[in-house]
């Protein structure tokens, strides 16, 4: 079993953008908790404890709230335009017994074999979504792609999951692929293999008679 990440929560009692970040510039991240048919309550929670979790990999939650801990998960997370800064967060309260439905990230591992003809790798999907009990959420589900040749890909369904932990998004998605880059030509290049097209010459119109072109 995962180790939850143990937060204290406050109440939100004000709605909008400007309550929003009054909440954030007291070092707190406004969120809302919703889930098992209960009504959703907005709450906030520190911001460098909340960050520091993520930085761990902690997916699964420990929130008090009001006194009463409750387990939950992090269904979203709305950045800064920049993509810097946690605005706001959802969670969703969880059972310990029971499956959901996540998203997980993906780490490609390894240099592919394909590397040494001239490929490179070109990573397609950084997440895929499983299904699993809440416990057993993985921080991050790693790629081999070691075994990788030109013109190879991983797909979904090759992504080595977890025991308990079952795949939920289209098994034919690419995940990563090994291919030669296109060789980029310089103007001289493209002007030295492109066709001369004949010149066509045209016949001249006789020239009219000076008395027909003054009619």
């Amino acid at each position: 079993m995962i180790k939850a990440l143990s937060l204290e929560a406050q109440i939100r009692d004000g709605k909008g953008s400007k309550a929003a970040a009054a909440v954030r510039r007291q070092g707190r991240i406004p969120a809302i908790v919703y889930g098992h048919k209960e009504t959703p309550v907005s709450i906030s929670l520190d911001a460098h404890d909340f960050v520091e979790g993520l930085r761990h990999g902690h997916r699964l939650l420990d929130v008090a709230v009001s006194g009463k801990s409750e387990k939950m998960i992090i269904k979203d997370l709305q950045y800064d335009h920049l993509g810097r800064t946690i605005l706001h967060a959802d969670l969703m309260r969880v059972d310990v017994t029971e499956r959901i439905k996540v998203d997980v990230s993906l780490e490609l591992k390894g240099i592919p074999k394909g590397t040494q003809e001239g490929g490179v790798l070109e990573s397609h999907m950084d997440h895929v979504e499983v299904e699993c009990l809440a416990v057993d959420i993985p921080e991050a589900i790693i790629v081999s792609v070691k075994e990788l040749d030109v013109g190879q890909s991983i797909y979904a369904r090759d992504v080595k999951l977890p025991e308990g932990v079952k795949l939920m998004s289209l098994p034919d998605i690419i995940v990563a692929t090994c291919r030669v880059l296109a060789e980029v030509k310089t103007t001289e290049q493209v002007e030295a293999e492109t066709p001369i097209a004949p010149e066509v010459i045209r016949e001249r119109e006789p020239k009219a008679e000076e008395g027909e072109a003054a009619q």
